[in-house]
């Protein structure tokens, strides 16, 4: 069945309650009169509660109310905030220099307001030192404290050691931060033309320095760091 309303002379009922175009009340009228009324403003009449007896009709541009309807429909799309798990692999005994590169990219994940799934991984017989990787994640959670809290606590899972880290500042904070330093840079590199191309040449080696410790850190797969 199509969700689109009837409007004009595709209902089918011997009278509305309609509307008029400014919201105000006209009053139950025969269908003919309220389709003459319709092509007197040079609107549409549209069925806008079917299940009513009888039926509510509101004059208006149909046209223009899709539009509308759509545009709205289009930013609170753009607008919506989609709750994502990252996930971030360590071994125990991980060496400082790793951790410290996937500490960063926690701390990343946390200012784009995801929560962060951390797993430490046991083998052979680290599997008999929990207490390791119990002492790793409390140090993790205690190093980003500023931008996340521990939502699920430490626990074995098999092999693996699993923590899950909640972002202080919601996804649609961020969202916003995001969008206001973009027009902010924007604005920057408009008034400093100059300027803006020595940075965006400095932001772009940046990336592409980062690019392969960033894809492997947001795959599920990665290879773990050894120590």
């Amino acid at each position: 069945m199509s969700a689109e309303p009837r409007i004009n002379d595709r209902i089918r009922v011997p009278e509305v309650r309609l509307v008029g175009p400014s919201g105000e009340q006209v009053g139950i009228v025969p269908l003919a009169k309220a389709l003459e009324l319709a092509q007197e403003y040079d609107l549409d009449l549209v069925e806008v509660a079917a299940t009513a007896r009888p039926p509510v009709c509101k004059l208006m541009d149909y046209g223009k109310f899709k539009y509308e309807s759509a545009m709205k429909a289009r930013e609170a799309r753009k607008n919506q905030a989609h709750t994502v798990i990252k996930e971030m692999k360590l071994r125990p005994k991980i060496d400082p220099h790793d951790y410290d590169t996937k500490k960063g990219h926690v701390v990343r994940f946390l200012k784009q307001g995801d929560k962060v799934k951390i797993t430490i991984m046991f083998r052979g017989r680290e599997q008999s030192r929990p207490e390791l990787g119990y002492r790793l994640l409390q140090r993790l959670a205690n190093d980003v404290e500023d931008l996340g809290f521990i939502e699920s606590n430490p626990k074995q899972d098999g092999r693996n050691m699993i923590m899950v880290l909640g972002p202080h500042k919601k996804k649609t904070e961020a969202m916003a931060e995001a969008r206001e330093a973009q027009a902010a840079r924007k604005a920057d590199a408009k008034a400093n033309p100059g300027k803006s191309q020595n940075v965006a040449e400095d932001q772009a080696s940046e990336d592409d320095a980062q690019a392969p410790a960033e894809a492997s850190a947001e795959t599920p797969a990665e290879a773990p760091a050894e120590a």
